[in-house]
């Protein structure tokens, strides 16, 4: 049952009509506390994006530039999503999509930036047309719910897996894989004394219990002088370096990114016959949005009991008008984000939610420094909760069904071990469709769902072939 369907409360003023406050049983306060939960915990990518993006996008001040051309497209994605489709998803620009604009397209394959950025608009131009077609909507409907509930149990270990990666938990090991960080390291020992704070908070049920614990364990390593930020000699982390001196620290003049704005090449992006480019922009956008506003949208309470969601064409076509928007402000794909996940644990359940991350990134222009006081550390408790919280759902997935329970299980799996929620959605809806295919039950499948499997199959024979 979602929340829409369980209250019938009469909104109490205009704010809370046009969202839907009292509908979904919820407040302001509490959806601006949402908000603020999901910003801190997505706020790293103004200074992430730009490092990476800077390795190829040559301009004057480029960092700074980045920065502020990263914020504005965050806060028009954020503002688009709770305003227009009314939910309390945050977007920004994507991670290992800005990687792959900066070191394969750019770097590798010797293509001016401009034009990738051509091609990004381009991919959202797709994106757009695809959702007001309803061609989104139908692949969503098409995805049988046990792949619906492992796609937000997959999101749930890839964000726990994200949260334990970034506080130095597991590390890179050369034998096995992955391994044990040293629990000596202050980023470990800071992230794990977090996640138990904020786990105590959620147990005793404390409003906020995620924000709390996010600023406690803040509070904590700047206080111990913990080395958990970034700026040290020779890359090492170092303590909170304080804000210039002075209280007046905490604020930047904002510069605007004038050497970035208008400057995508769209007709460069046609002519050269980038198809590639611009298709993989497309798919992996395509399925890593549509997975994990789906998984969001689950773990929320917005699917009906057909595993519809309401205003799904709206929702889909803000994803492309954002990735529109933001190649022209000079940024690759801007996309839904998985730590939206965070603030729909603290109870946002409406487009206030990402209006208040949208407001919030407009302000970073201006208190960047502030925002940079929230080391990861800090944060990683925050995924690694809510990561738990997702893996709820898993057990409405009929496990005695081989052809039910192993695609879900790949699904998992997948997306944390791949680092990709895109590869976790592609490999579950293939091997859905071979067993109940091969298995004689394949009048269980929709033939939209078929399509999908073949055009994934034909996607990465492609990849193969080089």
């Amino acid at each position: 049952m979602s929340d829409v369907s369980q209250s019938r409360a009469v909104p109490t003023s205009g704010l809370d009509r046009y969202f839907g406050l009292s509908a979904h049983g919820s407040t302001v306060p509490r959806e601006i506390r949402a908000g603020i939960t999901t910003f801190l915990t997505m706020s790293y990518i103004l200074f992430v994006n730009p490092q990476v993006l800077s390795t190829a996008i040559h301009v004057p001040n480029a960092f700074v530039q980045l920065l502020m051309t990263t914020a504005i497209a965050a806060a028009f994605g954020c503002l688009v999503m709770g305003l227009i489709a009314r939910y309390p998803f945050a977007q920004a620009p994507g991670m290992g999509l800005n990687a792959f604009f900066a070191f394969t397209v750019v770097q590798g394959m010797k293509i001016p930036w401009q034009t990738a950025l051509g091609a990004v608009f381009i991919s959202g131009v797709l994106f757009v047309l695809l959702s007001v077609l309803g061609a989104r909507q139908a692949i969503v409907q098409a995805i049988p719910n046990s792949l619906k509930f492992a796609i937000t149990g997959g999101i749930g270990a890839f964000l726990a897996f994200l949260g334990l990666k970034n506080a130095g938990i597991v590390v890179a090991n050369p034998a096995t894989l992955v391994g044990l960080g040293s629990l000596t390291a202050a980023p470990v020992w800071l992230a794990l004394l977090g996640l138990i704070i904020t786990a105590v908070l959620m147990t005793r049920r404390v409003t906020g219990a995620i924000l709390w614990g996010i600023l406690a364990t803040t509070v904590i390593g700047i206080l111990t002088h913990a080395a958990v930020y970034a700026g040290g000699a020779n890359g090492a982390l170092r303590p909170f370096p304080g804000f210039d001196g002075s209280f007046l620290g905490i604020f930047g003049t904002p510069v605007w990114p004038s050497e970035l704005v208008g400057q995508l090449d769209i007709g460069g992006a046609l002519g050269l016959g980038l198809l590639s480019v611009v298709f993989t922009f497309f798919f992996v956008d395509f399925f890593d949005a549509t997975g994990t506003l789906t998984g969001l949208s689950q773990r929320a309470g917005f699917l009906d009991e057909n595993g519809n969601m309401p205003r799904a064409r709206r929702l889909f076509a803000m994803d492309g008008l954002a990735a529109m928007f933001g190649s022209f402000m000079g940024t690759s794909t801007t996309t839904a984000y998985v730590e939206s996940a965070s603030g729909i644990g603290e109870g946002g359940r409406t487009g206030l939610t990402a209006v208040t991350v949208g407001v919030l990134f407009l302000l970073s222009m201006f208190l960047w420094p502030l925002a940079a006081a929230i080391p990861g550390a800090a944060t990683a408790p925050a995924l690694i909760l809510v990561g738990a919280l997702m893996m709820e759902g898993v057990r409405h997935v009929d496990w005695d069904d081989i052809s039910e329970g192993l695609p879900a299980f790949l699904t998992i799996i997948a997306m944390p071990l791949t680092f990709s929620i895109a590869n976790g959605v592609s490999l579950g809806v293939i091997s859905y469709c071979a067993i109940k295919l091969l298995s004689g039950r394949w009048r269980q499948v929709s033939p939209i769902l078929y399509g999908v499997a073949a055009l994934l199959l034909i996607r990465y024979i492609w990849l193969m072939g080089g």
